[in-house]
């Protein structure tokens, strides 16, 4: 993801929810809904999430240093992974508790049309921000869809702002839909009814959120068409005779590590080698330009080996970084 169309995204949405917040909050003060303040409360959460991810997205450029020589990249992971936990604690929770107290002590709406005018409002604002990320996501997510474009992403910026955005529109809708019967029953429990399935929504996106950003956290390898164009970058059939095994490792969005076995000839010199670890580096990094650490070891290459066909154990991700080679 290019790092210019996440902060894009982001700043739409922070711009969207500030007036959003801004509007709830007096339409709460006015009518006294509990799912205005719940919706209140879900945009400012929200722009403190869209704070956090600039922030994690500044701080990740640092540069790298001898205490954390690979830099910072991981930094918007951390971000990330914090916005899901706000989500849940102050958009999603809170929703359910006054959800709950407003179902237990139901009162009346009043003034319900100031209501219903900023939902309708933040309706097309947040409309607005949903566009410009599924416009910025548009650009890079090709072929896959929806949901395999936010499990696979190695930036959360994207995928974060697409979930938020998509849950603060389902959320204005329920507000909407427990503000209506709210009015037409007189029955505030409607109000509180559409307030606690708000928080429900939130506490779902925020656990997707959560799992998405733990899996980044702990370290994804490279797609796998990003790993295909590595391993035929790496192979010449000349100076490298072949792979035997390959791991990879985003250090960050847009940062990959490569550790790779490569099988030279036995009659190759060391200067030979060094010319070949070389050309293959340079030939990675033309292929996959975010490959900024590359470890290559050289081994010696067996035609009996290879002739055995490759062992899917030693293909990346599989059981052990020595298991299975093909060409020794």
């Amino acid at each position: 993801m290019s790092a210019s169309g996440g902060t894009k995204a982001i700043v739409a949405a922070l711009s969207a929810n500030l007036a959003i917040a801004a509007s709830k909050f007096v339409a709460f003060l006015i009518t006294g809904s509990s799912s205005m303040l719940a919706e209140a409360v879900h945009s400012v959460a929200d722009s403190g999430n869209q704070g956090l991810l600039l922030l994690g997205g500044k701080r990740a450029q640092r540069e790298a240093t001898e205490e954390h020589p690979f830099g910072y990249g991981r930094e918007r992971y951390i971000f990330g992974f914090l916005v899901s936990i706000v989500l849940f604690s102050v958009g999603g929770m809170f929703a359910v508790y006054e959800g709950y107290e407003k179902i237990a002590h139901p009162h009346p709406l009043e003034s319900w049309y100031w209501a219903v005018g900023v939902l309708v409002f933040a309706i097309v604002a947040e409309g607005f921000s949903f566009r410009t990320a599924i416009r910025e996501s548009n650009q890079i997510r090709g072929t896959l869809g929806w949901s395999q474009f936010i499990r696979r992403a190695k930036a959360p910026e994207l995928p974060v702002v697409l979930l938020e955005d998509f849950g603060a529109l389902i959320g204005l809708v329920l507000a909407l839909i427990g503000v209506g019967l709210a009015i037409v029953t007189d029955n505030g429990v409607w109000d509180g009814v559409g307030t606690l399935c708000i928080g429900i929504l939130l506490i779902g996106i925020a656990l997707v959120l959560a799992a998405e950003t733990k899996s980044l956290l702990l370290g994804e390898a490279a797609g796998r068409e990003v790993v295909d164009d590595i391993r035929r970058a790496i192979v010449d059939h000349d100076s490298v005779a072949g792979l035997i095994h390959m791991r990879t490792l985003h250090l960050g969005p847009e940062e990959l590590l490569v550790a790779a076995k490569i099988a030279v000839r036995h009659d190759d010199t060391a200067g030979d080698v060094a010319r070949a670890i070389d050309a293959a580096e340079a030939r990675i990094r033309k292929a996959v330009p975010i490959a900024r650490v590359i470890y290559l070891e050289p081994d010696i290459y067996s035609a009996e080996a290879a002739a055995a066909g490759p062992d899917p154990a030693a293909t990346p991700g599989g059981p052990g970084p020595g298991s299975g080679s093909t060409v020794h």
